[in-house]
């Protein structure tokens, strides 16, 4: 496994070992030992998969609070995304900064997000699955969310285009305006 760090502290692409044969290949897609051994200590505890049949769709910029606030950790099983974290910590030197990454069944990378950093993806082909694991359960009263297009923040969304949006992102807050309970050094 190869870990990449990114330029958001914390934020991390991970690249699974590929072993292949004539055959085809096998890969550990999850390896909390290799992990450990790379620094990072994450207990995950549910497995997530989102399907999304049309090119454009956007998911995010999607967060929960502390105390159930997640880590994540991302890949794109098939089609082509463009996975974007966004880092909410107060008192961060990156405060409000991003980064974005294509994952794709293709290249086979993966987005380590920790908590305190806002998470989303745009689709860039049709017949997209995502899958990702976290370290806390769904809670519904800490989901937040902020606007996937608020200009404070300025993510460069590869494609132009209006994105099909769920109605909760379509009304999600600007940054500004978000409840937000990170604090750097936490």
């Amino acid at each position: 496994m190869n870990v990449i760090e990114t330029s958001l502290p914390g934020v991390m692409i991970i690249e699974p070992k590929l072993i292949g044969d004539h055959r085809g290949w096998f890969m550990e897609t999850y390896s909390e030992a290799r992990l450990q051994e790379a620094g990072i200590d994450v207990k995950f505890v549910q497995d997530n998969q989102s399907f999304s049949a049309a090119k454009g769709t956007l998911r995010g910029l999607h967060y929960q609070l502390h105390p159930k606030a997640q880590t994540k950790l991302v890949r794109c099983t098939k089609g082509l995304i463009f996975d974007v974290a966004v880092d909410l910590r107060k008192g961060s030197h990156t405060f409000g900064s991003w980064f974005g990454i294509e994952l794709s069944a293709e290249n086979k990378r993966q987005l380590l997000i920790p908590k305190g950093f806002a998470h989303g993806f745009l689709t860039l082909t049709d017949d997209v699955e995502v899958q990702y694991k976290v370290d806390h359960l769904y809670a519904p009263e800490c989901d937040r969310g902020i606007s996937w297009n608020d200009p404070t923040i300025g993510i460069e969304w590869p494609v132009e285009m209006t994105p099909i949006l769920s109605t909760k992102d379509e009304m999600a807050p600007l940054l500004a305006d978000a409840e937000n309970n990170f604090n750097f050094g936490e």
